[in-house]
């Protein structure tokens, strides 16, 4: 379109310099007068000519880096996919870790009752074994008897005791790990799964020398999701065994759950270990933050505790302030979860 323009322009010209031939008799002023106004317009027709190919290439660059900032934007986006798509994975590795530590320490505290049961057994056994054959040979008198029954009597109540324990351990590790392993949402006593989740967590703990204490109101229930609290309660321990305190220190762990009526409750947890630097007490709930990364660290735990208190529990959490020692954290979830 622009380019029939400059014909037409440039057929005006020409007529324009037939006229100047013209004009030769004129008188100067309006001859010079006509010459002004034909070198005026063939400037201005040289500027458009030159105005239109910066134009086309001015538009030819902006298509390329059209082109470019759409193939940039397709790398972002697939690299966020991918970067996301890792995140999920990494998550999902974490929670299984968090899982099989677990598994470990209550497959180690259920190896001690497990143990004195079996040697019981094996000595009440042995006992009757003897037993039997002085009754075999009527050579069975009665302090022998009456030592037998002592024994079995020991024994049998030391079987029963581990067994009791052995039972309670397996007990609260299957309801935790199954919890943890699903989203199910049900109605729960709080009291109940946050001594299931610290029994299941309590190898480990004894095992630093920590004690932990609970209080919760009697008879307190949710209608939410136990697997995702309890492991929220689980990575908190876990950050405070492996932050919380130096080797060799030991300290108190606790859980403090208040009612806020009407429908709210506030779970506070805290350690006395040597608490959180102010340097990175903002960047806490970062996905892929640790102090430890060069000590097995994914930085991935209280990012998990962060999505599960504001996701599937539809709470809030918050890190306390510092000054007291130790860390400090504030969970306020509903008693039925959105």
């Amino acid at each position: 379109m622009s380019f029939d323009l400059f014909d037409a322009e440039e057929k005006v010209l020409e007529q324009a310099e037939s006229l100047r031939g013209l004009l030769a008799e004129t008188p100067p002023p309006l001859r010079q007068g006509v010459e002004l106004l034909i070198e005026a317009f063939g400037r201005s027709i040289r500027e458009q000519r030159r105005l239109v190919k910066v134009s086309d290439r001015l538009q030819a660059q902006l298509a390329s880096l059209n082109h470019e900032l759409t193939r940039r934007r397709a790398e972002a986006e697939q690299a966020l996919s991918d970067l996301e798509d890792a995140q999920d994975s990494l998550i999902q590795a974490e929670k299984l870790a968090s899982l099989g530590a677990l598994v470990g320490g209550v497959a180690h505290e259920i190896n001690t009752p497990v143990g004195i049961a079996l040697s019981c057994a094996s000595h009440l056994a042995d006992s009757t074994q003897g037993i039997r054959a002085a009754y075999a040979a009527d050579a069975l008198d009665a302090d022998q008897f009456e030592h037998y029954l002592d024994t079995a009597g020991d024994s049998s109540a030391l079987i029963l005791a581990n067994c009791r324990r052995a039972a309670e351990l397996i007990g609260s590790f299957k309801q935790v790990a199954v919890d943890r392993a699903s989203s199910e949402r049900r109605r729960f006593d709080l009291g109940a799964s946050l001594r299931e989740t610290l029994a299941s967590l309590g190898p480990q703990v004894r095992q630093a020398g920590h004690t932990v204490s609970i209080t919760c109101p009697a008879d307190l229930r949710l209608d939410s999701h136990p697997g995702a609290l309890s492991q929220v309660i689980g990575n908190f321990v876990i950050n405070s065994l492996i932050h919380g305190f130096d080797p060799g220190q030991t300290g108190q762990l606790s859980l403090t759950v208040t009612e806020l009526p009407p429908d709210h409750l506030r779970i506070i947890y805290s350690d006395s270990g040597k608490g959180i630097p102010d340097a990175d007490r903002g960047r806490v709930f970062d996905p892929f933050f640790t102090t430890r990364r060069g000590s097995g660290g994914s930085g991935l735990g209280l990012h998990i505790v962060y999505n599960l208190v504001t996701g599937p529990l539809g709470g809030t959490i918050a890190l306390a302030p510092g000054g007291t020692g130790g860390a400090t954290f504030v969970l306020t979830l509903p008693l039925r979860a959105p």
